[in-house]
């Protein structure tokens, strides 16, 4: 079965080239123009991916992000017109899985797309496999002191209390703690961790570390247990 993906663009010329180059990749498409509508079309669509642009007219990409954020965990691909990287970073952290700037190639728009949507595919095999009757005996958990990773509920616990994550901040901090103790480039995070199709840049990294210390570390300004390591990337120290 196809998947489904949700186009928000108000100005028409572009909304018509992306639901086009989507469409001839084989996903069912559907496209919209405004905030408002995009929220009934994602309640009622239950897509697989929401392409949405930050400017539009009734609300604006960050707020239905933060919205749908409360409601679903679809995938969602931000488009901004401005090469501003506050826009980026807003965007990342009211919600969104990756931002793309205009103007922007449709080959590398369509990589990102396949890049989400193959997580997404990974990520509900694993879940499917987690509840199978046949499924394997459940994974030894990891600890750090205060600090638990249950890789068979995909759940983190810091001080017997369990912290919500994101799916692609559970994968970051699992793979920071199978690696303890090697420094990690942003480089090599990225590949291993977004997927070797994807094509961000390393801020992409960056922010979710941040998000990672606010979540795990007694003070986010002074971390300790996910440090950086300067002119190299990060190190997990547990």
């Amino acid at each position: 079965m196809p998947e489904t993906i949700l186009v928000v663009e108000d100005e028409p010329s572009l909304q018509e080239t992306l639901v086009y180059n989507l469409e001839k990749q084989g996903y069912t498409v559907e496209a919209v123009g405004d905030g408002r509508a995009a929220l009934d079309s994602a309640r009622r669509l239950k897509p697989d991916l929401i392409v949405l642009d930050i400017m539009l007219p009734e609300l604006d990409g960050f707020e239905v992000t933060k919205i749908l954020r409360r409601e679903m965990t679809v995938p969602i691909l931000m488009l901004t017109a401005r090469d501003d990287e506050i826009d980026r970073v807003v965007g990342l952290e009211v919600g969104a899985d990756d931002y793309l700037t205009k103007p922007f190639s449709m080959r590398e728009l369509l990589a990102r797309v396949k890049a989400q949507l193959r997580r997404t595919r990974l990520l509900r095999d694993e879940i499917e496999k987690t509840n199978s009757p046949d499924a394997a005996p459940p994974l030894e958990t990891l600890s750090f002191n205060n600090l638990v990773i249950d890789q068979t509920r995909r759940e983190v616990t810091l001080d017997g209390q369990v912290i919500p994550f994101k799916p692609q901040e559970y994968d970051l901090l699992l793979f920071f703690a199978q690696h303890k103790r090697q420094m990690l480039s942003r480089e090599f995070i990225l590949e291993r961790v977004w997927g070797w199709e994807y094509v961000g840049d390393s801020r992409t990294v960056d922010v979710h570390v941040r998000w990672l210390r606010q979540k795990i570390e007694a003070d986010p300004a002074a971390p300790v247990r996910i440090v950086t390591v300067r002119g190299g990337g990060y190190r997990f120290e547990g």
